[in-house]
């Protein structure tokens, strides 16, 4: 599958600072990488063994050398059940036989550690979000550039299918003027020792939950979203947010509904309602691999169902990022991608600002 872009080309969309003589459609060479890529782990988190280690696995091109964690005991386990060597942080991060870093590390230390990774000319594949502000999103973005590496965000979702198929349904006219995209994301309530629940380790739902539907926001209509209204529940005890909702406004016009949270029953879809039709997804964030998903058009008197076949977007994913890594940093193939974790990280803190006289 295409790397995904916005569903327009964003008029001020992010430039990537490109060195005097340089070629515009590459980066500034970044390190040479030849038949397979050797990645190390940063962080042995659940997301890392159970979908993002097991898709990289399953690649022929890449390599997994090796595995960080801040418990010997847990990098050791993770590095045996994948074949890859454990170490520390900072050694991984300085091994010259690591050429991409796959960052999994909680929300506050992915800016300085993903930092440090582009500083040592390694490829950063980051778990989203990439960080919970836009100067240091900016400020890695920067750097990847300046260096001509790799950086992305591990937002799975978007290499899914069937997203694209939405689009092109929106595209084609088929519910007519678009007016309202409503999206919901929610969770029942965490394990109570959930790093989610730290705030010293940047958690919260908004980091959580809440970046996916800014980003599908962002996918569907691109750049100029506003933030109109906001509200979080905040859990004073844990000093973090627990749920919230949130409306935005599309440069077009049309009104952006969006719910996230740990405190209701699972849902992940979306609606896009339009002047003669409606549209619905669900599973829209996290369907299975062998998941057939199912995209339904509703009009007053007809239903249609759009039936798409499996993906299994953790491997999209990483594919795309592994494959970019291999034939180096091209300007207009990651400017999309930068583009999105910055507004993404925007939004987020336009959320908060809303938020802040509306806490509950």
């Amino acid at each position: 599958m295409a790397d995904p872009a916005p569903a327009q080309q964003p008029a001020d969309a992010l430039e990537l600072r490109q060195r005097p003589g340089q070629d515009p459609g590459r980066l500034p060479a970044g390190p040479a990488v030849t038949g397979r890529l050797s990645l190390g782990v940063l962080g042995c988190s659940a997301i890392a063994r159970r979908r993002t280690i097991p898709a990289l696995d399953s690649l022929g091109n890449v390599r997994l050398a090796a595995v960080a964690s801040r418990s010997a005991e847990k990098a050791e386990r993770f590095a045996a059940t994948f074949g890859a060597e454990p170490c520390g942080y900072a050694e991984l991060i300085e091994r010259p036989d690591v050429d991409a870093v796959y960052l999994s590390l909680p929300n506050r230390l992915h800016h300085e550690w993903a930092r440090r990774a582009l500083l040592a000319g390694k490829h950063v594949l980051c778990e989203k979000p990439l960080t919970g502000d836009p100067a240091t999103t900016k400020d890695l973005i920067d750097l990847a550039a300046e260096r001509g590496l790799v950086l992305r965000e591990n937002f799975a979702f978007l290499h899914h299918p069937q997203h694209a198929r939405v689009r092109e349904l929106m595209a084609a006219g088929r519910l007519g003027a678009v007016r309202t995209l409503s999206v919901a994301f929610t969770i029942p309530p965490l394990p109570s020792d959930d790093i989610r629940y730290d705030a010293a380790l940047g958690g919260g739902s908004l980091l959580d939950l809440g970046v996916y539907p800014l980003r599908l926001a962002w996918l569907l209509f691109g750049d100029g979203l506003s933030v109109a209204g906001a509200a979080l529940r905040v859990d004073e005890r844990l000093g973090v947010d627990v749920a919230g909702q949130a409306m935005l406004v599309s440069r077009g016009g049309v009104f952006v509904d969006l719910r996230f949270g740990f405190q209701h029953s699972y849902r992940c879809r979306y609606e896009v309602w339009g002047s003669t039709a409606s549209l619905s997804l669900d599973r829209a964030f996290t369907p299975p691999p062998d998941h057939r998903p199912a995209v339904v058009v509703e009009e007053q008197d007809h239903d249609e169902r759009f039936f798409l076949p499996p993906a299994h977007q953790f491997r999209l994913s990483v594919s795309s990022f592994a494959d970019a890594a291999l034939r180096g940093a091209v300007a207009s193939e990651e400017q999309g991608w930068l583009t999105g974790a910055l507004e993404t990280a925007r939004l987020v803190e336009d959320v908060r600002t809303a938020a802040a006289g509306h806490l509950a």
